[in-house]
């Protein structure tokens, strides 16, 4: 664009717009820096909504896209547990601490934590269960730590730092590449009639107990977080379990411990019994042939 002579901005040509043209509609000129301002409040808007992604980023970043080496490390937890994603930045930018620690942790589908000095940020649904402990990440150490993971939090992580590049400008570093796996639990488990069974609800994200019996195709409602207790359902009041008390032959079967998006958190099958008879059978299996 731009030129000499009798063209203005973007080459368009001032001078041969005819009267008539001016007269009846507006003319190129005007259509012309009407479109410039258009895009000059378009970008304006981009970068305000890019201002508000960035968060902790107060200058400009070259957000590259995710990293597309095929090296990464795996890292298998199950529901209710902890799971430490590692990550050292020595072996990318040194042994020399940036002057300030700027990291951030992604996914291929957005931000899920951010650390920069004493300013953090999380996403939603990592709301005080994602954490970078602040005092290892100045030696090198800056390993992401899920509480209570879930199985949507299944995936591959990548982390950033974000350190001084050439025009006071920001650059993003890549640093490590972490693949989550996490699995829900599986139990057997029997009991006579009469005794309690304690279902483990591993996580207060578990909402829904349903149940099928042992010679059913349906499954039923057992139990949904915020009931109250009945005389035989009874959730603990500071640990995450739901007891079934005096158990009866109608209870063997399936019990399913399900999470906010109906994904299973565990699974147990259940043996009603009398004590006796269970020994009885183990004593004839244990019975030499011949």
């Amino acid at each position: 664009c731009g030129g000499g002579g009798d063209k203005g901005w973007c080459g368009l040509s001032v001078n041969t717009l005819s009267e008539t043209q001016r007269g009846g509609k507006r003319s190129r000129t005007e259509l012309s820096f009407h479109t410039a301002g258009i895009m000059k409040t378009l970008r304006g808007r981009h970068w305000f909504f890019v201002h508000l992604h960035c968060v902790l980023v107060g200058s400009l970043v070259d957000s590259s896209s995710l990293s597309s080496a095929s090296h990464f490390q795996s890292v298998i937890s199950s529901v209710g547990n902890q799971a430490v994603l590692p990550c050292s930045w020595k072996p990318r930018l040194g042994d020399v601490a940036p002057s300030a620690c700027h990291i951030q942790w992604m996914t291929p589908a957005d931000t899920v934590f951010e650390l920069r000095g004493e300013q953090k940020w999380q996403a939603e649904e990592f709301a005080g269960r994602a954490e970078v402990p602040e005092d290892r990440l100045g030696s090198g150490d800056c390993s992401l730590i899920i509480s209570d993971v879930q199985i949507g939090d299944s995936g591959r992580y990548e982390s950033f730092m974000v350190v001084d590049g050439v025009r006071s400008k920001k650059t993003r570093v890549f640093i490590q590449s972490v693949k989550l796996s996490v699995f829900d639990h599986k139990s057997f488990q029997s009991h006579s009639p009469g005794e309690d069974l304690v279902l483990d609800l591993h996580t207060r994200h578990s909402v829904r107990v349903v149940f099928q019996g042992r010679n059913s195709s349906e499954w039923s409602t057992l139990w949904m977080r915020g009931d109250e207790d009945s005389q035989r359902l009874e959730k603990h009041p500071l640990r995450e379990q739901l007891t079934i008390k005096k158990l009866k032959s109608s209870d063997e079967g399936t019990y399913k411990v399900l999470d906010e998006q109906g994904l299973a958190v565990s699974t147990v099958q259940l043996s009603v019994e009398e004590r006796s008879t269970a020994l009885h059978q183990i004593q004839e299996n244990q019975v030499p042939a011949g």
